[in-house]
């Protein structure tokens, strides 16, 4: 895989300790405190002050996709990340939420679209996006998948690689609709599959168009083990456009990114993997001497009688006579 932002680890409450008055506050206080293995990250859906009918159909729509780890603001709110953060981090702080979405449309920046998220309740990163087409889910004709299904993502493009600004989007979506981890992946239950595609630079090296699509699977009979599958198109459909990207800071990024020691797996001297998983040993031998190796008695490797001892020589000499 190319070179790729890391989504923030599990690592993500570095909370003080309070202490709990009863049983209620105690289960509270337990069920946000850090944990080794987190909870799929929850994420809210929030409207701006002045919102359009492209904007409310975008939130509705990814909201949709992120049940059940989502909350949905029905209530205008007076929150502009870029400006001021101390709303956005409130709700964070009391909803748990580590993932936003904030909808909003003005003159100056119509159907904006910002997606982020937090560490320690404080704004880790975010990208506004501009929706230059929106095509909603009610309008196709097909049948949605079912609610808390993990999708799989494709992005499509150089860009995902090489532009810094994509790179990061294709970070915050991954971490949007990663779910819970799976050991193991079941066709039955890859139900949709979310794909993005980045279009190429315009001349002048502005970031092009970026094309979020949702598609249904159904699995067809092919005549072998492995079945056919065929895409369906689901919805949403939009046309995105990248406008303003916050990077992170240095230090809050590898607070964020570091892996607890219980996760952390164990090396093992002289084991190693390779890419497909498979597990190699070294064994390391002492010296070895050839002369004292059982091998077939060739001719080939037969001591001439020159070689062998004297003692050996004469015996032989005494029984020919």
């Amino acid at each position: 895989m190319f070179s790729d932002l890391r989504a923030p680890s599990s690592l993500e409450k570095a909370r003080p300790h309070h202490k709990a008055k009863n049983a209620r506050s105690k289960r509270f206080l337990t069920n946000r405190a850090p944990k080794v293995v987190e909870n799929a990250k929850t994420a809210i859906f929030v409207r701006g002050s002045t919102t359009s009918q492209v904007i409310l159909d975008t939130l509705k729509d990814l909201y949709a996709l992120k049940k059940p780890e989502a909350i949905n603001f029905t209530k205008k709110n007076e929150v502009h990340p870029f400006d001021d953060e101390t709303g956005i981090e409130f709700f964070a702080r009391k909803n748990d939420s580590s993932l936003f979405a904030v909808g909003m449309h003005s003159k100056k920046r119509p159907h904006n679209l910002i997606l982020g998220r937090t560490f320690n309740y404080q704004i880790l990163d975010m990208i506004e996006l501009g929706v230059e087409r929106c095509t909603p889910m009610r309008e196709f004709q097909t049948q949605a998948c079912a609610i808390g299904m993990k999708p799989l993502m494709v992005f499509n493009g150089e860009g995902f690689g090489t532009d810094p600004q994509l790179i990061r989007l294709k970070s915050v979506l991954m971490d949007f609709f990663r779910g819970e981890d799976a050991d193991m992946v079941s066709l039955k239950g890859l139900e949709y599959v979310i794909t993005v595609t980045a279009s190429p630079p315009s001349a002048n090296g502005e970031t092009g168009l970026v094309f979020f699509r949702a598609y249904t699977t159904s699995l067809k009979k092919s005549g072998v083990r492995q079945p056919r599958v065929e895409l369906e198109e689901m919805g949403p459909a939009l046309d995105l456009r990248v406008r303003r990207v916050r990077n992170p800071v240095e230090d809050m990024w590898k607070q964020a990114c570091k892996v607890p020691k219980e996760l952390k797996q164990v090396k093992v001297k002289n084991i190693s993997r390779d890419g497909l998983g498979d597990k190699y040993g070294r064994i390391h031998l002492g010296k070895q001497d050839i002369n004292k190796i059982q091998t077939r008695k060739v001719k080939a490797l037969k001591k001439k009688l020159d070689d062998r001892p004297a003692k050996k020589q004469k015996t032989d000499s005494a029984a020919a006579e």
